[in-house]
């Protein structure tokens, strides 16, 4: 488990890996953390750890981006045509 508070967004970051996420004491033990931070009007974030792969995750996201980008340009070309062609 890793705690990080932001003081200068009052924020405070709480990364649990996949197996603290599943222990239920250690998801009890931080509700008193959560009551300290929200009186102060902090935000607390939880990020929990995936299960897939980050590289192909990450890999597969950086292709449908560059698919997305190519078939909005292609859209914007069409349009640009007919209001030409008008």
């Amino acid at each position: 488990m890793e705690i990080n508070v932001r003081d200068d967004r009052k924020i405070v970051e709480v990364w649990l890996t996949n197996e603290e996420q599943q222990d239920q004491a250690i998801r009890e033990n931080l509700k008193p953390l959560y009551q300290q931070y929200k009186a102060k009007k902090y935000t607390v974030a939880v990020f929990l750890s995936g299960s897939r792969d980050l590289a192909e995750e990450t890999a597969a996201l950086l292709r449908y981006n560059k698919r997305r980008v190519a078939e909005v340009e292609v859209q914007r070309e069409r349009k640009r045509r007919r209001s030409m062609a008008r």
